[in-house]
């Protein structure tokens, strides 16, 4: 019997999966309790064109300022879905689900037991069903948790494996305004987590919930968008996804342009196995994107080694050497094919952030840019930072306001350091590694 694929309703406002299509959607990075600023983040969001909007939700008190923020959109007219995005605490996302459209959740993160998170996941589900509210399952690269973890190692399998628990769930309630995401930093994780939790809800489940795609931590400019082309540009191309985030560390309203220039280059044939061989690009975000979509498939997968952009244009005109060999190196180490530079893993930053992330961000890479083949991961928070980090060699997360703790791979090194001290001791640490044994460059990254 053919699998059938699950579509629902948010808010009455976008549908979700089946054959609708592809949504577009990104995050505030305001603080919730700020209503002011969130609320305007919310209308320039809108306005450029945002499907679904998402804000950061850490308690009941947030749950609060997020309900005065739907209100004041509404009375606006602004009509987009809000999802609640939630952590940890099981009683905030039950007091969300009341408020939200939709409300993210890792299930895993709500009891150390598991029994006891099962048990807070059935309520939340019969809150969701009785206000209409949809659920999105969030579960990245890193953040798998111990039971998981032990079973199936920090692998694409054990990101499969640890959400079909939760789908199960779902269906035995019989509750499927459900979505799904399975985010990593790493491209190639990121992929074969989903094509596996695709094959397996296909051909063990019989039902496809709707698939919400994203390369988490992308970092910002071209990086950012190349990694992102990469990652949602492969799956879309094979008909996996339902709605996308490109999750950019900029100004929060950039992800939507990058994310409907995904969705457009693939509609437009921009894809593996199309055909195509030459990229037309009105200009240079276009042509990344649409090169991303093209090549990148074919590079993850490891069926080329090489790019040819001979006969690509930009606004009629051919690519210079300059352009050629930048772009070449960006799409390999995204596809983490050939390591040229150093490797960033930087979150867009929200609520949770309580220091100047996109700055910060910038001055790391201007102050690393010799590191090859390092992986530094800058952070907003200890709440996605030690998790999410999980493919870095170093981490500068953000822990209160003004103070920073450092990491070598996942383990603390210092904590509360100053936020002006800390960049400075980022890379003393990093140069007295360097003359270590399997320190930073010790080791062949290109296939990493």
């Amino acid at each position: 019997m053919e699998a059938k694929k699950i579509s629902f309703d948010i808010a009455g406002k976008v549908r979700m999966g089946g054959d609708a299509p592809v949504s577009v959607q990104t995050m505030c990075n305001t603080s919730t309790d700020d209503i002011e600023a969130s609320v305007q983040q919310c209308r320039e969001m809108a306005k450029a064109g945002a499907d679904i909007i998402r804000l950061t939700t850490q308690g009941l008190k947030q749950v609060e300022s997020l309900k005065k923020i739907k209100e004041r959109l509404r009375a606006e007219g602004i009509d987009t879905p809000l999802v609640a995005d939630i952590h940890f605490l099981a009683d905030a996302a039950i007091a969300a689900a009341q408020v939200a459209d939709k409300v993210r959740i890792n299930p895993g993160n709500f009891a150390k037991e598991h029994n006891v998170a099962c048990e807070k996941f059935s309520h939340l589900i019969e809150i969701c069903k009785k206000n209409g509210t949809a659920i999105r399952i969030g579960l990245n690269h890193g953040s798998l948790g111990e039971r998981i973890t032990n079973l199936y190692g920090n692998t694409p399998l054990a990101m499969k494996e640890a959400v079909m628990e939760w789908l199960k769930m779902c269906i035995e309630h019989h509750f499927f305004s459900v979505a799904v995401s399975l985010k990593a930093s790493n491209t190639v994780v990121m992929v074969e987590a989903y094509r596996l939790l695709y094959d397996a809800m296909r051909n063990e489940l019989g039902y496809i919930f709707p698939l919400h795609l994203g390369v988490t931590e992308a970092g910002n400019g071209d990086e950012g968008r190349i990694k992102s082309a990469v990652g949602i540009g492969t799956l879309l191309g094979e008909g996996i996804g339902d709605t996308i985030r490109v999750s950019l560390t900029e100004d929060p309203v950039n992800e939507i342009p990058a994310g409907k220039a995904i969705v457009r280059a693939i509609q437009d044939g921009y894809r593996s196995g199309s055909g195509r061989s030459t990229v037309e690009a009105s200009d240079w975000n276009d042509f990344i994107i649409k090169a991303s979509c093209l090549w990148g498939p074919a590079l993850l997968d490891k069926s080329i080694d090489t790019i040819d952009l001979i006969g690509s244009t930009i606004a009629g005109n051919p690519l210079s050497p300059e352009e050629s060999e930048h772009f070449s190196n960006m799409l390999l180490q995204a596809c983490r094919r050939r390591f040229t530079k150093p490797e960033y893993i930087a979150c867009p930053g929200c609520g949770r952030t309580l220091y100047d992330l996109q700055s910060t961000f910038e001055e790391v890479k201007r102050r690393t840019s010799h590191l090859v083949g390092v992986k530094i991961a800058v952070m907003g928070c200890v709440v996605n930072g030690p998790g999410e980090m999980a493919d870095a060699d170093y981490g500068y997360v953000g822990e209160g306001r003004g103070h920073v703790s450092l990491y070598r791979g996942r383990e603390v090194v210092m904590r509360y350091v100053p936020q002006e001290e800390a960049i400075d001791k980022l890379l003393e640490m990093i140069e007295a590694d360097k003359s270590m044994p399997g320190g930073p460059g010790g080791a062949d990254r290109s296939r990493s």
